[in-house]
């Protein structure tokens, strides 16, 4: 028998799990993401502070549940500060209108769409912008 929290293997008259502490006989309340090692829900598949994401699971008719697709945190920031101005960061996250509007601002007022694509980027990588068009976490290149 394995410990349904932490995966250790359990004694036949265990109550608790010696690894983790967790109640044998309940259902763990918690558990903790692979990625940083913070605290989750019981059952979460989506990490709340680094956007990790867990495997799809397949349900009883073999087919893969749905999971939203992650956007890379580091891919977004780095699009924004090298192709800022072309809004290359903003298509990858989902936000067209933005996208369009930094490539009208650098072509019409000398380029200073770069500059917002730059400011996006840096606020991409420090956790500023944490989602993307869907509201899905960017994902934390663990």
């Amino acid at each position: 028998m394995f410990c349904k929290n932490c995966g250790k293997e359990l004694p036949q008259d265990a109550r608790f799990c010696p690894g983790c502490g967790t109640p044998v006989a309940e259902e763990p309340t918690k558990s903790y993401c692979p990625c940083c090692g913070s605290e989750m829900p019981h059952g979460a598949t989506v990490c709340d502070k680094c956007g990790y994401q867990e495997a799809p699971s397949f349900g009883g008719d073999g087919q893969a549940e749905s999971f939203p697709e992650q956007k890379s945190k580091l891919a977004a920031g780095l699009l924004g500060i090298l192709l800022g101005g072309l809004g290359v960061h903003n298509f990858y996250l989902g936000f067209t209108g933005k996208g369009v509007a930094q490539i009208l601002l650098s072509v019409f007022v000398c380029g200073s769409g770069y500059l917002w694509g730059l400011i996006e980027g840096l606020m991409i990588l420090v956790g500023s912008i944490d989602k993307d068009a869907q509201g899905n976490p960017l994902k934390k290149d663990c």
